[in-house]
Parts: structure tokens; sequence; C-alpha cells
């Protein structure tokens, strides 16, 4: 990966989560934290990895589809970008499965205390 890909997927992000966070109408979109971006070689498509904290996924990825265009719009204001990449947004599973693992953790924790 070329040093200006990385530099424009870090750009992305950041750009990204500051229009969600301030222009968004939309109260699942503001409650959104994206934590990747990846954009492809031929920049046909940037993929858009996200998480929240509480509420249903099927709420934030409808939100996030009936605003694609105009994510796609603003952030290619910011970039200055002549061409944009699809958006595709993706849910991030790693703060549940880590948080599903301190439970575990936790209970064998427990479990191992009452034994002594």
């Amino acid at each position: 990966m070329s040093i200006s890909l990385q530099r424009l997927e870090s750009l992305a992000l950041r750009e990204l989560s500051l229009i969600l966070r301030h222009d968004a109408k939309n109260n699942y979109l503001s409650n959104i934290t994206i934590t990747e971006v990846r954009i492809t070689k031929d920049l046909s498509f940037m993929k858009i990895y996200y998480t929240f904290y509480q509420g249903k996924v099927e709420n934030y990825a409808k939100a996030l589809e009936e605003c694609k265009g105009y994510l796609r719009s603003e952030l290619a204001k910011k970039l200055k970008a002549r061409k944009m990449p699809n958006l595709i947004f993706i849910h991030d599973e790693a703060l549940e499965y880590g948080n599903h693992i301190n439970e575990i953790i936790s209970k064998l924790d427990i479990s191992h205390e009452e034994e002594e």
C-alpha cells in the first residue's frame, strides 16, 4: 500500500468522523464511531468500518444507507477528490467481541474465587 493511499484513508477517517459528529441530523449518525477506513487501490470502493455503544445494528445501517449520497458528496468536498469511491459501510464487531471475552473472563475469575 502506498503512503498516499494510507494518508487518504487516515484523512477520510478523520473527516468522516467529523461530518457524522457535527453535521448529522440523525441521532443514530452522531453516535457512530468510525474505526477504520480501507480504500481499494483503484479508488473504486471505500470500506468504512463503524461501531456504536447502544442500539441495534439495523437502525445504524439503515441511517448510514439513507445518507450515503450526502456523506459521499461531503467527503469529496473535504478531501478535494476528483474521483470519490463508492462507500461501503461494515459494522465492526470487535467491540462486542471484546466485551464478550471480558464477560467470560469475569465469570472464570468469580468461579475460581468461589473454589478457594
